[in-house]
């Protein structure tokens, strides 16, 4: 296929120098792909940095729901971003004492960190009295946040974890005649359709058997840290584990939640016919309507009808794929006739769910981790060769317009760190290949940007991860933060290179060809260099760009049978070079370095 060039855009990356600048015209209310921008909602806003180990509130500080500032978010959007996801939204088990407030304390024997866990929901019609700077007025000043959002141009998602709760939910929040999940369980049975969790009638809930390098809250003192948690008989843990004193690694602080699986895994409700993955959200709802269900389906539904109704936008759903794709369809359904417009984005590991979760779910969008993510991790650190991609990519060709590409979030490593790749700059050419390969949306970790390397030892989480059990400092985050100021004054001049970077990249997701277009694949054109560089073509019918990257730490060239009109409009830092001969172009990529430029 030969085809002229008519310009280049910009995108020549190196990894040690130089900010990647294009001839992009920037819109910013331009329509997009989706580009999600994830922040964990205690971290981003806090300029404490004392970050010591297992460090209270007070210690490490926290952040705010009102850090958010309009310039924050304002920047945030200018990056390139439709969606912000707060992280950590909703009250979960915690070790702080809000009793003034009406709070029941919690027990730090099943509080994993010295913040907890942001999965261990303790009341879904409420919000985290962390983030409140006035813990009585949390939920307004959410709304708030949710308006302030709405008026930078995003749209908010937030968490909904229908797999688990924590092991002692009470929702102090909820709507009148709303009944909590396990209120009126028969704790005497196992199971019962009725029932909202299991149980192991007879047995009382141990702790697991602690690792000697662990205790509660660091050790320190606490007049509920006594080795015990009161709950007879004992419920299921939210990972599955039926034993009644489950191990150390398993979900000890959640329990499982009901939605009419049987002990044996039948369903103790009507399968979905397979014809309903081509029919509409009134025919999904109309199917369900008739039909006994589990008393959770109706619950989770209304506590989704509960945020929509603050003005969220849209879930992200932990876990899915351990909730039957049925309860998916009945809730999504649900979610869709009253908001066509909701983003609704799940974590499914399991390849083989993934089209049912699509097309019987109605999930939007599926994390494309196993696979996708876990081949371009290989080859950003050298263990694959960059022509295992495509392949990979391909086996979800047909579904890949609903898959969510990333390279971090709050379960995954940091690039920069030394577990992952340990240069920030060795992030770039991955991010142009994840972002620009579908018209499936992207997904940026707060920091990512800068290149945060999530070091830290927080006490619970592990460096490597930016720790989400913790009260923690993000230090590179912390120097675009500016103490508030969110002008990255106190980022070096690469951090502000790789920004730049981000932005000139994400902003692309507003091109025709990255929006509509399909990918060709150009591995073979490469010859030799597939091993090292990884090419493709998107093309839609009113534009074609050519994307390049090389994942080397030497220069590549490679010729492709393109024409050139000419390349004064190219602009870019690095040894990056684009020569032309007759028919073809000569491209020598930097390493770790990338090209995109549109031909016609």
């Amino acid at each position: 296929m030969k085809k002229k060039m008519y310009a280049f855009l910009a995108l020549l990356l190196a990894s040690h120098n130089g900010s990647a600048q294009s001839n992009i015209v920037e819109e910013k209310n331009a329509e997009q792909k989706p580009v999600v921008y994830q922040v964990f909602t205690r971290l981003f806003g806090n300029t404490n940095t004392t970050n010591a180990p297992w460090g209270s509130k007070a210690q490490n500080g926290v952040g705010k729901f009102d850090d958010f500032t309009p310039k924050a978010l304002n920047e945030i959007k200018d990056l390139g971003v439709s969606h912000i996801w707060y992280t950590g939204v909703l009250h979960h088990a915690m070790a702080d004492d809000y009793s003034e407030f009406g709070i029941n304390l919690d027990d730090p024997d099943v509080i994993k960190g010295r913040a907890g866990s942001p999965y261990a929901i303790k009341d879904y019609y409420s919000v985290n009295p962390d983030l409140a700077k006035n813990p009585a007025k949390r939920v307004e000043e959410f709304e708030a946040l949710i308006a302030r959002s709405h008026a930078a141009g995003l749209k908010v998602i937030i968490d909904i974890v229908p797999n688990h709760v924590a092991r002692r939910y009470q929702s102090l929040a909820k709507p009148e005649g709303v009944v909590d999940l396990g209120a009126q369980d028969d704790t005497s049975v196992v199971y019962a359709k009725t029932n909202d969790f299991y149980y192991i009638p007879g047995k009382a809930f141990s702790l697991p058997k602690f690792p000697e390098s662990y205790l509660p809250l660091g050790g320190e003192a606490h007049p509920l840290v006594d080795g015990k948690f009161d709950e007879n008989p004992a419920k299921w843990t939210g990972n599955g584990s039926r034993k009644a004193q489950p191990d150390f690694n398993d979900w000890y602080e959640t329990v499982k939640v009901n939605y009419g699986v049987k002990p044996d895994g039948s369903y103790d409700f009507a399968p979905l016919p397979k014809q309903y993955a081509h029919k509409g959200y009134q025919d999904i709802v109309t199917f369900w309507q008739d039909k006994a269900l589990p008393s959770s389906w109706q619950k989770m539904r209304d506590i989704a009808f509960y945020w929509l109704d603050k003005g969220v936008d849209g879930f992200r759903y932990d876990m899915a794929e351990m909730v039957p794709v049925e309860f998916w369809s009945y809730l999504n359904a649900h979610i869709k006739l009253k908001n066509p417009q909701a983003t609704l984005i799940a974590e499914v590991y399991n390849p083989s769910l993934y089209r049912d979760y699509i097309h019987l779910g109605k999930m939007d969008y599926l994390y494309d981790k196993v696979g996708f993510y876990d081949t371009l991790k290989w080859i950003m650190q050298g263990k694959q060769p960059a022509n295992t991609l495509m392949p990979v990519h391909h086996e979800v060709s047909d579904i890949a317009p609903h898959m969510l590409n990333f390279l971090e979030n709050h379960d995954e490593q940091r690039i920069a760190s030394p577990d992952f790749v340990g240069d920030m700059n060795k992030g770039k050419p991955a991010m142009v290949v994840s972002h620009l390969i579908s018209q499936s949306p992207s997904l940026i970790y707060f920091g990512q940007e800068v290149g945060e390397p999530g070091a830290e030892n927080a006490g619970f989480g592990s460096a490597t991860r930016t720790s989400i059990f913790d009260y923690i400092g993000v230090p590179e985050h912390q120097k675009w933060m500016n103490q508030g100021a969110f002008d990255g004054q106190l980022l070096s001049t690469q951090q502000q290179a790789l920004r730049s970077f981000y932005k000139t990249v994400l902003n692309l997701a507003k091109r025709d060809a990255i929006k509509h277009g399909e990918m060709i694949d150009l591995t073979e054109s490469l010859g030799k260099a597939n091993k090292h560089v990884i090419g493709f073509l998107r093309q839609s019918n009113k534009e074609t760009l050519l994307i390049l990257a090389n994942f080397d730490n030497k220069a590549h060239s490679v010729s492709l049978p393109y024409q050139t009109k000419g390349h004064s409009l190219l602009k870019f830092a690095g040894n990056n070079q684009i020569q032309v001969y007759n028919n073809n172009t000569n491209f020598t990529l930097a390493p770790q370095g990338a090209v995109v430029v549109a031909v016609e």
